[in-house]
């Protein structure tokens, strides 16, 4: 198949990576993993065994109605937590095959929709915003933009940081968060190339 590049001529790519069949349970899972995976799982709470301050039991066993032993009991203020919650992971085994079906489905499915551009190359050579939000203009990538570069130069990052639903990345820090929450991707042909070998 081949893939629209403005301003050149058709790219020959690859059909299983950018017109396969949407797989969206899949596309869902891989997400979710992701997600997951960028939890940090840092909460810690402490039990009574942990608080600090006497054990010294403060009244007697009988007579004086509810029986209990020490301040760090849960019931009272200041006292431990009952189930405390301690750190954790909370990732979620992705294989690599399935991870790279999920890629190729979200390129598929944004393919499909229009949603995906291919450019010979951004031509922002020097660091101005505004030549990049012309440069957006011109492509029709509005929304949440996703630009995707094989190797993307400082210009270019600094010409996207101050508009704040444009977002510029490498090749290899491409994840399914990113293409999944974007309007529009913006690829070069290098890129796609890169995205292909990987891929395929």
């Amino acid at each position: 198949m081949e893939l629209n590049v403005i301003g050149a001529k058709p790219l020959a790519v690859s059909e299983s990576v950018f017109g396969g069949e949407f797989k969206q349970a899949l596309v869902h899972q891989v997400v979710v993993a992701y997600q997951a995976g960028a939890r940090a799982g840092t909460k810690a709470q402490l039990t009574r065994s942990e608080i600090s301050g006497t054990t010294k039991k403060f009244k007697k066993q009988k007579g004086g109605g509810a029986r209990h032993g020490d301040y760090r009991a849960p019931i009272f203020v200041g006292g431990g937590i009952a189930f405390a919650a301690r750190p954790r992971s909370f990732d979620q085994k992705v294989n690599r095959k399935a991870y790279r079906v999920a890629i190729r489905s979200i390129l598929s499915e944004l393919n499909r929709q229009g949603r995906l551009k291919v450019v010979e190359g951004f031509g922002i050579e020097q660091p101005k915003t505004k030549a990049m939000v012309a440069k957006l203009a011109e492509l029709e990538a509005n929304g949440r933009v996703l630009l995707v570069s094989e190797d993307s130069n400082e210009a270019l990052y600094l010409a996207a940081r101050n508009i704040p639903y444009l977002h510029v990345v490498d090749v290899m820090a491409l994840n399914p968060v990113n293409l999944v929450g974007s309007d529009h991707v913006v690829l070069t042909v290098d890129a796609v190339k890169k995205i292909e070998e990987w891929l395929a």
